[in-house]
């Protein structure tokens, strides 16, 4: 079974004609090619889904399977869920509509399984802010932070994203899940320390101003109590959040 681990990806979307392309050459370009893409969208009304459909051919000629949906939706976290129920592979990794993949990424992830199964994976990542770029190492430390995670570049194992569902309540949904997975002991968490995806700082989750950093840092202090969690956390809250505000 290692030996075909079949790798499914998803890309949330909306209105994104102008990044989309990017995102699916990504994937599109993996050196491991026993994938699934599947681009959920939230019934755009630019050319976002002429573009993802212009590249139906080239997925099929890699003999990849390529699915997209248009629909309304409640937002991104119940796009990633509707692929999540629509996906096939042992493996999910999801990718922004802005953001997008290195050649390696994947089979990074199956190489890393191979080697010792996991529920969940991340990676280094590589951050780009106008002209400025670095790379946000990748750690797997007691202290459970987004400080040491890498939303772009998690994979989690099909069965765990059977148990875990995202529970939209907030734009920090992927946190809360995965301070869920990273409670439970019986989950194997691993991690590499490789970029194999790419942020364009200035999305939705970093653009803010000093009110919206406030509230952003109580959502996120509210997820950890909700996850029963110290609070000695709102320390952790107040540098992610102050540090997200003073890039702004």
């Amino acid at each position: 079974m290692q030996a075909n681990i079949k790798v499914s990806i998803i890309t949330v979307t909306l209105n994104s004609e102008k990044t989309i392309a990017k995102t699916i050459e990504s994937v599109l370009s993996q050196t491991y090619t026993n994938l699934e893409y599947i681009i959920i969208d939230g019934l755009s009304n630019d050319s976002t889904i002429n573009i993802a459909e212009s590249y139906r051919p080239k997925f099929q000629a890699k003999g990849i399977s390529y699915q997209i949906v248009s629909e309304p939706d409640r937002g991104m976290y119940d796009a990633l869920n509707k692929g999540i129920k629509l996906a096939s592979g042992l493996i999910i990794g999801s990718i922004n509509s802005d953001d997008w993949y290195e050649p390696i990424a994947v089979e990074t992830v199956v190489e890393t399984y191979k080697k010792k199964p996991f529920e969940m994976f991340y990676a280094d990542l590589r951050i780009i802010d106008r002209s400025k770029e670095w790379v946000k190492k990748a750690k797997l430390k007691r202290i459970i932070s987004s400080r040491y995670w890498n939303h772009p570049t998690t994979f989690i194992a099909k069965e765990v994203y059977n148990k875990y569902q995202y529970k939209l309540e907030s734009m920090y949904d992927d946190f809360d899940l995965m301070i869920r997975i990273r409670k439970d002991k019986k989950n194997r968490v691993a991690i590499a320390n490789i970029p194999i995806a790419n942020f364009a700082f200035g999305g939705m989750s970093t653009r803010k101003n000093f009110d919206q950093t406030i509230r952003r840092i109580i959502a996120r202090y509210q997820i950890y109590r909700n996850n029963e969690m110290s609070r000695f956390y709102i320390l952790d809250c107040i540098a992610v959040e102050f540090a997200k505000y003073a890039r702004a």
